[in-house]
């Protein structure tokens, strides 16, 4: 006897279990309910007109308060003190349901998860037992979790008592996926959606618990803490519980950085402005010094992309520098780096760290990906933009250009820049305005014929001649189809480019790749091959000038050619013009200054270009007509 008596001492006198803050510090009324005022004060106009409704869905992202704001609605529902005996907002008191309503165990309110409950079976449950009137509440109320998990024959069970319940029975709903709930059951119910919590309000909240639990809190922590849960309360108390534990009872910025496994915003921010700098090595140190620290290199490029983020922000709103989830220095610095930056580059480090973000979740070895990512960012930003290169150049050549960050002077000759090769935009966007074209030239400046170079590689066009008479000025024209004009072939770029309008890409390549001229008459062409071409070429050009010309043509073979193939001949000219080029003073300029660059392609005004040759086919397996269509042509040969 005296050992239960003392039992029952010992019970009464042990401390309560302890309850997380997340749920010691649920709203028990839409007082306590933050950041949700459009539908409080929906709620609250309903309540106090009588038009309450019968269905109500609830929605929003994970820990904004769906199944909170479903209790209190039920708690509102059945709100009864010794005063009030009827439905209202305004519970200033504890009624005789709220506790047991608050703590999930009232009879008449009923909570389903229907993610465990998703069949037909658990609402033809729900269906028999709504006819029954409540117990001791004045509504029974469905509270019904996650309800876009329910299946297609429960939602089409649950209609006909959602279109038309008993006076007495309320349905709450509450879904992360609203688009998963049928529109049949969503024109049932009036729908509220539930609002990310502001930084600002989050903050506020954290530290209104933070002096309830009597813990000392700093600013900045909190301000990770806010950041870090994304707009959901439960998140926040959640690590705000794990931070109290992480600190010993209080709650510092470089706790929850350890703990969050966040880099140190301020070294984030240092090693942005490394970056534009473009100071690789600096960048380097930076990062393997906050990888030895425990930062996730992840971590780090997603920080840099967010701190990019905030200042392409602040370029175009300024305001958002007094933002609560910001801090003074991120603000000053932020804007100061916004100010100073173009957009161009602002957008270009994007990029580059979206990639980055993406190449280091799928390396073996996140540390390096970062690292290299790093290193094109730095590069990147050094290098001169298309306008900078092109004012240099007219200052004063390749002598102006920087040298590179964090590197000594440069020794005479040595090229300057970052070793990067200009892409071609920038080539071309860097030559002089007004310039001549970038024609081949001798190392004294004397310019070659580049320009009718081209223009003979380019080669005559068809000389289209009509017989019919011209019309005199106002004399009328006679209705009658024009003849067709006569087709006049003068050299074997005649015939090339006959082919192209033709649309025989085949032939064309053969006769350009493997066909030296000799002589062309008008009705006879003399050409030489060379050891490559098909044995049918011959025929093959004669049956072409046949059906084009509507002429019988001899082509004859000689035994050797003293001319080139066109393709040949082409090619020739294109590499004597690109070596030439690469001696103009000004592209000289820009090859010094960027070591590795060359030149790849020179074009010159009203030229135009020709067609990229198509691959040649298989002579041996791919012939383009049968061999004996020509047989009756030998004697033309």
């Amino acid at each position: 006897m005296r050992r239960d008596r003392a039992a029952r001492v010992s019970e009464a006198q042990a401390p309560a279990p302890y309850r997380v803050l997340a749920r010691k510090y649920r709203p028990a009324s839409f007082e306590d309910l933050i950041g949700q005022e459009p539908m409080v004060r929906t709620l609250t106009n309903a309540f106090e007109t009588g038009r309450i409704a019968q269905a109500w869905m609830l929605t929003g992202v994970r820990g904004v308060g769906k199944t909170t704001t479903a209790r209190i609605l039920a708690r509102a529902l059945n709100y009864a003190t010794d005063e009030i005996d009827q439905p209202t907002i305004h519970m200033r008191e504890p009624g005789v349901h709220d506790q047991a309503i608050m703590e999930g165990r009232h009879v008449d309110v009923v909570e389903m998860d229907a993610a465990s409950h998703t069949g037909i079976d658990d609402i033809r449950e729900i269906i028999a037992q709504v006819r029954y009137r409540p117990v001791s509440a004045r509504y029974k109320v469905y509270i019904i979790d996650e309800v876009h998990m329910l299946s297609n024959q429960a939602f089409n069970g649950l209609l006909k008592t959602l279109e038309e319940p008993p006076e007495h029975v309320k349905f709450v709903f509450a879904t992360t996926e609203i688009r998963k709930v049928p529109i049949t059951v969503l024109s049932r119910c009036q729908r509220f959606d539930l609002r990310r919590i502001e930084a600002t309000t989050l903050m506020q909240h954290l530290s209104r618990v933070a002096r309830a639990e009597g813990v000392e809190a700093e600013e900045d922590a909190l301000r990770l803490i806010a950041r870090a849960a994304e707009g959901s309360v439960r998140d926040s108390l959640s690590l705000m519980d794990q931070a109290i534990a992480h600190g010993a009872g209080s709650i510092q910025a470089a706790t929850v950085r350890d703990m969050l496994g966040l880099a140190d915003r301020v070294r984030v921010i240092d090693l942005f402005e490394t970056l534009m700098a473009g100071d690789g090595r600096a960048a380097l140190a930076e990062i393997r010094s906050q990888y030895e620290a425990g930062a996730d290199p992840l971590v780090v490029l997603t920080d840099l992309a967010d701190f990019t983020h905030l200042v392409t922000t602040l370029r175009y709103v300024p305001e958002a520098a007094g933002e609560a989830t910001l801090s003074p220095m991120e603000a000053e610095r932020g804007l100061a780096l916004s100010k100073s930056l173009s957009v161009r580059t602002l957008g270009q480090v994007w990029q580059l760290l979206l990639k980055a973000i993406e190449e280091t979740r799928a390396s073996s070895v996140p540390r390096q990906a970062a690292e290299m990512a790093l290193i094109r960012i730095s590069h990147a930003a050094d290098l001169p933009s298309p306008d900078e290169l092109l004012a240099l150049l007219r200052n004063g050549g390749g002598d102006g250009l920087p040298a590179p960050r964090g590197a000594g002077p440069a020794s005479p000759g040595a090229p300057a820049g970052n070793g990067q090769a200009p892409s071609a935009p920038a080539m071309a966007a860097a030559m002089p305005a007004g310039a001549p074209p970038a024609g081949p030239q001798t190392a004294g400046g004397e310019t070659l014929r580049g320009t009718a170079a081209l223009r003979a590689m380019a080669g005559p066009r068809l000389s289209l001649a009509s017989s019919a008479p011209a019309a005199q000025p106002g004399e009328a024209r006679p209705l009658q189809a024009p003849e067709p004009a006569e087709i006049r072939i003068a050299s074997l770029e005649d015939f090339v480019a006959l082919a192209e309008q033709k649309r025989d890409s085949r032939i064309r390549m053969f006769v350009r790749r493997y066909v030296v001229p000799v002589s062309v008459e008008p009705g006879r062409l003399e050409i030489a091959l060379t050891p490559e071409a098909p044995a049918t070429l011959p025929g093959d050009i004669a049956k072409r000038l046949l059906d084009w010309t509507g002429r019988r043509w001899v082509v004859t073979v000689a035994g050797t050619g003293a001319g080139e193939t066109i393709e040949a001949r082409e090619t020739q000219t294109r590499q004597t013009m690109l070596s030439d080029a690469a001696l103009d003073p000004e592209v000289a300029a820009v090859l010094a200054a960027f070591p590795g660059a060359k030149v790849t392609d020179v074009r010159l005004k009203g030229v135009a270009e020709e067609a990229e040759p198509l691959p040649v086919p298989d002579v041996e397996e791919d012939r383009f007509d049968d061999p004996a269509e020509y047989a009756d042509d030998d004697d033309d040969f």
